[in-house]
């Protein structure tokens, strides 16, 4: 049984599942798909080819699918898409694509926290946290399990590897590899995401390894492309060292890897 305040507007077309929630002065446009429990609490606006999937909260003053901030987009009909059982928080912006991939996609048990933004054709992972006021551009992509701190910034075109950490108000410029902790303006590597990690379940194998591999290649003296080489046949058995070998490597790069900095204190603890 659905709940719809009389207030909302639904427009003719619009896809509501059963269960839903639909609370006062929301706004559900025409091409706009809600599923199984999803819950619109107030004044939430909802557009575009926009997809809620099965259990989606969004809070006041939210709004998904609006057009993307690009000059080059002339109303074509792109998507957006929230996974199952993400939270939207207070004041959230989410565009839908533009042209080119035309396709913004939050992933599942998301938390998007107060007046964070996910620019146009953005790819964000599954159980990825926004602090508030974070801001994507149009086209970062973003692993899953990523957290980015309050007030971060993340230029457009930039990836974030899965299990990273940004630390609040960073600038971020260039990618992060997986596993890595980011912080300051600009940006700089810093070492590993050990907490994060450890509340994961990663093993001190792992992380040892992590940590030797990350030395190497952002530490270390020496010319960058010889150190890939040395980590592929030093590494040539570690899946989680050869995934970071391969984000380095990968053909989607469009940023430089982000400069490393001063390491923390985690950084230099036996694992």
């Amino acid at each position: 049984m659905n709940q719809i305040h009389p207030s909302a507007i639904i427009a003719p077309g619009a896809r509501i599942a059963a269960g839903v929630t639909i609370g006062p002065f929301c706004t559900v446009g025409a091409d706009a798909e809600l599923r199984e429990g999803v819950t619109l609490i107030s004044h939430v606006a909802i557009e575009g080819h926009t997809i809620l999937h099965e259990g989606v909260q969004v809070s006041p003053y939210a709004s998904v699918g609006l057009p993307p901030q690009d000059l080059k987009y002339k109303g074509e009909p792109t998507r957006c898409e929230i996974g199952p059982r993400s939270l939207l928080r207070e004041h959230v912006t989410v565009h839908r694509g533009s042209v080119g991939r035309g396709h913004t996609m939050v992933g599942a048990d998301c938390m998007l926290m107060a007046c964070s933004h996910v620019g146009h054709d953005c790819q964000v992972g599954d159980r990825v946290i926004m602090a508030n006021n974070v801001m994507l551009g149009g086209h970062v992509q973003v692993g899953e399990q990523v957290f980015i701190g309050g007030g971060a910034a993340i230029h457009q075109m930039v990836r974030i590897g899965r299990h990273a950490m940004v630390g609040g108000m960073s600038g971020v410029t260039n990618d992060i590899p997986p596993f890595g902790n980011v912080f300051g303006v600009p940006a700089r590597l810093v070492g590993l995401n050990v907490i994060g990690l450890r509340r994961r379940g990663f093993s001190k194998d792992n992380l040892a390894a992590l940590r030797l591999a990350f030395r190497l290649l952002f530490r270390d003296s020496g010319i960058f492309a010889e150190k890939l080489e040395v980590a592929r046949q030093r590494y040539v058995d570690d899946v989680l060292v050869q995934e970071v070998l391969a984000f380095i490597a990968s053909p989607e790069r469009k940023r430089e890897m982000c400069r490393p900095g001063r390491m923390t204190a985690d950084d230099d603890d036996d694992a």
